[in-house]
């Protein structure tokens, strides 16, 4: 299929002479390695090995990963080795707990001084589970450091659009990746809630793999089973300073969409396998690929624990995955679990901003004429 019109999108200018690298040339990497290079961004895709960029080179696709999808002839591939000096923008497409070494490796590799880094994993980061961009932000600065969410099936966002979030404490970046991603084809939101962005994600991941491993045991359980993960994940993400616009939009409810109704999905998949009784350690194999949540839902109860949030859920779908606790009690886990109450607060009336306003000039008048 050819990529979605650009007639159908607002296009912003093309920026000259920007380069982009993007390091991870698995499905999700080599699609916004495309996307990039549609977008007018001088483009590398980086792999681990130089075998790989020479095969990726030859073939002018990625058929191991994302097989079918042409590369445009921009876009140029080449073994990590050969460093970052002269990118602009560093998408870093490897898993979460391979972060700190990638963040090592760019130190080594010539990052500008002004380069942004890119965060494109859904993930946390060992052993605290912290969210991607709060290391890069430590690192780099809030300025450089952005990251991606959003529901974006890898070969679906390269042949029919998907819709990206550019998250990014700084405004400036933030619209730079957006306007890239919209000149190559897709609908790309922009947002200054990185954190937010990154748990949406998280929550999505482990609620998709506690969905698949109840879905043998009826929908209710399966919904039940992610709507508890979203409502935990989000208690500690608000405390972290998230916005709710970022879980209920595009980067979470839109993400676990996506991921709960895709056949190929690797997250749902992993949570079918585990039901049946397959060991974590095996399902990466039988997938044939990586599954980050398989790693990042025993760092995110764990990370919950440690910051006094009650997550019965999460952590009964941690003891799953570490094989702890048996199915059977995992789903009742899911169906016996009550949240806690609501917050209960007095609602409020239409116009009480308005009346607030009115009722402190009042006060500012009678304090004028008293002092006159």
């Amino acid at each position: 299929m050819p990529p979605l019109p650009r007639a159908a999108l607002s296009l912003p200018t093309t920026p000259l002479n920007r380069r982009a690298v993007v390091i991870g040339a698995g499905s999700f990497g080599t699609a916004i390695a495309v996307l990039l290079a549609r977008g007018g961004l001088r483009t590398t895709l980086q792999t681990r090995t130089e075998e790989q960029a020479q095969r990726l080179t030859e073939d002018r696709e990625n058929r191991e990963y994302l097989k079918g999808v042409e590369f445009p002839r921009e876009l140029r591939v080449e073994h990590v080795g050969e460093g970052v000096t002269r990118a602009d923008y560093v998408f870093l497409a490897v898993p979460s707990a391979r972060l700190d070494g990638a963040i090592l490796q760019l130190e080594k590799s010539g990052l500008k001084r002004d380069a942004a880094v890119i965060s494109l994993a859904k993930g946390l980061v060992p052993p605290q589970g912290t969210p991607p961009t709060t290391i890069l932000r430590r690192r780099f600065g809030p300025e450089r450091t952005a990251c991606l969410g959003g529901p974006a099936h890898a070969a679906e966002m390269v042949h029919e659009g998907a819709g990206l979030v550019a998250a990014s404490a700084d405004e400036e970046l933030a619209k730079a990746l957006s306007q890239a991603f919209i000149r190559g084809g897709v609908v790309c939101e922009q947002s200054n809630d990185p954190v937010g962005v990154e748990l949406s994600g998280a929550a999505k991941n482990a609620a998709a793999l506690a969905s698949g491993a109840t879905e043998a045991q009826g929908l209710n359980a399966a919904g039940a089973a992610a709507g508890h993960i979203f409502a935990e994940v989000w208690r500690w993400a608000e405390a972290n300073g998230a916005r709710p616009e970022s879980m209920i939009g595009l980067a979470g409810t839109g993400d676990l969409v996506a991921t709960a109704l895709a056949p190929e999905s690797r997250n749902r998949r992993a949570g079918e396998l585990l039901a049946s009784g397959v060991a974590a350690s095996e399902i990466p194999d039988r997938i044939g690929q990586a599954v980050e949540s398989l790693e990042s839902v025993p760092l995110l109860a764990q990370a919950l624990s440690n910051a006094g949030f009650q997550a019965p859920v999460t952590t009964a779908l941690a003891n799953l995955i570490e094989g702890m606790l048996p199915l059977e009690d995992w789903i009742q886990v899911v169906r016996a679990t009550v949240p806690p109450p609501a917050r209960w607060r007095p609602p409020v009336k239409p116009g009480f901003w308005k009346r607030l306003r009115q009722r402190f000039a009042r006060l500012f008048r009678r304090r004028d004429a008293l002092s006159e």
